[in-house]
């Protein structure tokens, strides 16, 4: 794919996004791994593609069991890629997504593949195409491209089967066995996906018939889990009967005015009430000074407090760890003075300006990490006390950090913002770093109308493997999103390993994470995998792998291996391993019908987004996509009779809409009205799982009719019929839109707005972060006058 110069960095720069990872392969001849002269370039090499929606949304009466209060979705005709005109609405317990196709969840394929299965179906890899093309020129077209989506955090029921034993592993490049891999029965060795080694499995596969290898699970299922037996302790309970999480310390702005904080005390109080007996937190509470509440106190509320003009000195830190205070308890000991803590918070009490307050966020995360971090503290900086999981710091902000290390001036004004800006950002960075090196994330959500200098918190969330949200307040949405930050790891210290079959490259890579250094992990002599060193293992996150074939192919299928090694939520070391296989095709059109074109969208939406890091780069994403849509129809179309212009392939029909709605969205446009919220929402695209991108590029609109019914619209083509109400989906945002007859007609409007919102809330059930859901009302009718049509008035219901 063809080299991107470096683009030079603005004097603002933008919130960091995800890594991007490019092989060193994809500019090169392959090198072996470990090889010192291996190179880490900072930048992606591959143009960004055009960004795909889901499939056009076809009008399709969808029937809902519906109450007032309760919809109920009924069951429906799975969507598949050859039935496109039926339509599923999600229900609470959603089919498994597996390619784009809602279908029943099945690891057993058979024993023995024939060459037209295509077992590919997987909730956790999600290809752009279920067939390869065997034409290098036409596979490696940047403007379509090839890729996967691949989530090896997430969870799904039933889950993979766990083995409690070490896998078996090919000696010569490291791949795992799996069921399309050849086994010798005779002698038990078998011969790996990848380079084509035979290797001994020491007997173990020796049977009398190939149906007698249905015993091992590795064998027969193309996802299987290793929960590593070496890794027990004595006397360590059961895996199955303890999870164990990290602590939490939840971090406060003290500077909030009242409105703002009686909304956040509401959302604390059902936070903590959330929380399992047994997890652990603490407060901290933060302004020109940092606040540590004590919880050996009982009822009374107690705090030490520490400076907040600078970092705390070692020596302080130790008399704090070692004092007789409890900053760190259970929640089963400690809700009622958690309680107590919340309720003692006071408002701002002085007459400055919500952006001139000071405020120390950066030594409240440092005092926040040197406690968690505990006596270790005093080991060495190798050394790492592992606490159980991933710990997390939940920063509750109202306002930017104005005050002490990390802290940028009172007002963009300044004369010296710039400099002073890009040194917090340096800051924040080796905190998050720091933060990352001690297994703790850092979650940043801010809420109210103080801007928060986005570009400094977004620089500690990412290099600590948390987010950055937005909120409009310390409401509902941000409830929610707290008590979900808090649960959304599986697990952590991950090492994600992408494998394929000879031929082909991994190009790209982009998601939550970093190259991993050769010294690591395990490396084998002829190990051309390309490793990730993941932030932390969470179902609500991706990764979207560009791929490229060096010559044309000549075998029949194309294997693809991931894996992800990492300490699960019950303190085991567990890999997981996911094997696919594609059929590949000389015919352009049986590979163009087998595009998958909810994935290819995404996958090439974040490859132009990541291009997007400012205002400007924006917009010439969107020329870009312009130039995307040609060349896609120039390489893959047809030309028309007697012209120079060609048509569109009709195999990816819907793929113009969804450029449409990706140049116009929030993504690339300027739907919404601050850079610095159109930068949080590319960043949290471009980490997102499958689902909450498809969302945030294709707008998904569900119309409810009367007598209980939905029908899902086109999202182009929606007339707001003034006795309709309509639910519109946009991932991080829902909104519920009531005509202006059905707005006079109270009964009506009740039973349709409380069946609007619980399809809203269905829709968004495990979706992190929780949306914004929104209702408006229209309280005149529409009228035409002199060709126009007007709304009189519009207000939020």
């Amino acid at each position: 794919m063809e080299e991107t110069p470096p683009q030079p960095q603005a004097a603002h720069a933008s919130p960091p996004f995800p890594a991007i990872f490019t092989p060193p392969s994809a500019l090169s001849s392959t090198s072996l791994r470990g090889s010192p002269t291996v190179p880490s370039p900072a930048h992606f090499s591959t143009p960004p593609g055009p960004p795909v929606f889901s499939s056009p949304l076809r009008p399709a009466a969808v029937p809902f069991r519906t109450t007032p209060i309760s919809p109920q979705a009924v069951p429906l005709a799975s969507r598949t890629a050859s039935s496109s005109s039926s339509v599923s609405l999600p229900t609470s317990s959603a089919p498994h997504t597996m390619n784009g196709a809602a279908t029943p969840h099945s690891h057993a394929p058979s024993v023995a593949p024939s060459l037209e299965d295509s077992s590919i179906d997987s909730p956790y890899v999600l290809f752009s195409a279920r067939k390869v093309l065997k034409q290098k020129k036409l596979l490696n077209a940047p403007s379509l491209g090839f890729g996967a989506l691949v989530s090896p955090g997430r969870e799904v029921s039933p889950g993979p089967e766990a083995l409690e034993r070490d896998p078996r592993r090919c000696l010569n490049c490291g791949a795992y066995v799996n069921l399309y891999c050849d086994v010798l029965i005779g002698s038990g060795q078998w011969q790996c996906v990848i380079c084509k080694k035979l290797n001994s499995s020491e007997g173990e596969f020796v049977v009398s018939s190939k149906q007698d290898l249905v015993q091992w699970p590795e064998l027969m299922s193309s996802t299987v889990d290793y929960v590593h037996p070496g890794n027990r302790r004595p006397g360590l309970i059961p895996v199955p009967v303890l999870r164990v999480s990290g602590p939490i310390f939840i971090l406060i702005d003290e500077c909030l005015d009242e409105a703002h904080l009686q909304h956040l005390q509401g959302s604390l109080h059902a936070f903590v009430d959330s929380l399992p007996p047994t997890a652990r937190i603490g407060i901290i509470s933060y302004g020109r000074t940092v606040s540590v509440y004590d919880f050996s106190e009982g009822a009374a509320v107690s705090a030490d407090v520490l400076p907040g003009s600078k970092s705390l000195a070692q020596e302080s830190l130790k008399v704090l760890i070692y004092g007789t205070g409890v900053y760190l308890s259970p929640i089963h000991a400690s809700l009622p003075v958690a309680h107590t803590i919340f309720s003692s918070l006071r408002p701002y009490q002085f007459s400055v300006a919500e952006v001139s307050r000071d405020r120390c966020l950066g030594a409240a995360v440092e005092v926040a990490l040197g406690i968690i971090q505990g006596p270790s503290v005093e080991l060495s900086r190798g050394i790492i006390k592992r606490s159980g999981g991933n710990c997390r710091i939940l920063v509750c902000a109202g306002g930017p950090n104005t005050f002490g290390p990390g802290s940028t001036p009172h007002s963009v004004q300044h004369p010296n913002y710039a400099y002073l800006e890009k040194t917090a950002m340096k800051y924040m960075e080796n905190l998050g770093h720091e933060a990352r090196r001690h297994s703790t994330i850092v979650d940043i959500l801010c809420a109210g109308t103080c801007p928060v200098r986005v570009p400094v918190l977004q620089s500690l969330a990412k290099c600590s493997g948390g987010v950055l949200l937005l909120h409009d307040d310390f409401g509902e949405a941000f409830g929610v999103n707290l008590q979900r930050a808090s649960t959304k790891a599986a697990g952590s210290h991950g090492l994600f390993e992408i494998r394929c079959s000879d031929g082909m490259l991994v190009t790209q890579v982009i998601g939550p994470g970093e190259e991993a250094s050769p010294d690591s992990h395990e490396t084998f002599k002829h190990d051309t995998s390309f490793c990730i060193q993941m932030h932390s293992v969470e179902g609500t996150q991706s990764f979207s792998v560009s791929l490229e074939t060096k010559a044309d192919i000549r075998n029949d299928f194309i294997c693809f291996q991931f894996a992800v090694r990492y300490s699960n939520m019950y303190q085991t070391e567990s890999t997981r391993v996911i094997t696919s296989r594609l059929q590949t095709v000389d015919s352009l059109s049986a590979y163009l019908s087998s595009v998958q074109e909810d994935v290819a969208s995404v996958i090439i939406g974040k490859r132009t987004v990541l291009r997007a890091r400012t205002a400007s780069d924006a917009l010439d994403m969107r020329l870009t996509i312009d130039e995307r849509i040609k060349d896609i129809a120039l390489k893959f179309g047809t030309q028309v009779p007697k012209s120079k212009l060609y048509r569109f392939p009709k195999e990816l029909s819907s793929l113009p809409e969804c450029l449409f709605h990706l140049r116009r969205g929030p993504l690339l446009g300027s739907i919404i009205g601050h850079e610095d919220e159109r930068s949080v929402l590319r960043s949290l695209f471009l980490n997102a799982s499958f689902d909450l991108s498809l969302r945030m590029l294709a707008p998904r609109c569900i119309m409810h009719r009367e007598g209980g019914t939905f029908e899902e619209l086109p999202a182009y083509d929606l007339t707001m019929q003034s006795n309709c109400a309509v639910v519109l989906d946009h991932g991080t945002d829902i909104f519920i839109w009531l005509g202006a007859e059905l707005a006079t007609q109270e009964g009506q409007t009740a039973a349709a707005l409380a069946a609007c919102r619980t399809l809203a809330e269905e829709l968004s059930e495990l979706r992190f972060p929780a949306p914004r859901i929104l209702s408006f009302r229209v309280n005149a009718l529409f009228w035409r006058r002199k060709g126009a049509l007007r709304l009189d008035t519009l207000s939020h219901a």
